[in-house]
């Protein structure tokens, strides 16, 4: 008998103020049997740095040709792939193909080997890669619940979180930008 996702309500606050972006948003996710809390956080911080009217969570792990994360345009193309994670090099140059934008958040303990393994695939890829720390991601996962309420304030790539739990900062470094319009750094 296959293991079922675990289900969790998100109402969040959002104030993006790189972006002047404010809006309420209510999320329902599911946590494949696999991920963990980390992962899962990871794909909701994505989700609000990339806040936008068509941006959507896939069927994630159990779909292995989508992104985590993707949103479309009116005309149904693929507008923006958001992975979380090590993806290989050869996956986010086909999602470049693909996606007008590609972005890549790598956030666990091995995200430092990944990055210097795979530096070199990135060049010449229109896809951006950011890092969030290890150790902030550890903090936001632990004030996890089943159903949440969440503020999330976005400013200078960092991410204040407030919970009921308690609050965390979560930063992230951009490890690859490549040439875009002002603006579309994140």
């Amino acid at each position: 008998m296959a293991l079922k996702p675990t289900i969790y309500k998100l109402n969040i606050a959002l104030s993006d103020l790189d972006r002047n972006h404010y809006e309420a948003l209510n999320l329902t996710l599911a946590q494949h049997p696999s991920e963990t809390l980390e992962r899962m956080m990871v794909r909701v911080l994505a989700f609000c740095i990339n806040a936008e009217e068509h941006l959507v969570f896939t069927k994630g792990l159990s779909a292995i040709d989508e992104p985590d994360i993707w949103g479309h345009t009116l005309d149904g193309q693929l507008d923006l792939w958001l992975d979380v994670g090590e993806p290989a090099a050869d996956r986010i140059k086909k999602a470049t193909r693909l996606a007008r934008s590609v972005k890549v958040y790598s956030f666990n303990s091995k995200s430092n080997a990944w990055w210097t393994q795979n530096q070199g695939k990135f060049d010449g890829l229109k896809a951006s890669v950011f890092q969030f720390q290890w150790e902030s991601i550890q903090a936001l996962a632990a004030l996890v619940e089943r159903t949440m309420e969440l503020s999330v304030t976005i400013n200078d790539d960092s991410a204040y979180v407030a919970t009921r739990l308690g609050e965390c900062e979560v930063p992230w470094l951009p490890l690859h930008l490549p040439l875009q319009p002002p603006g579309s750094e994140r």
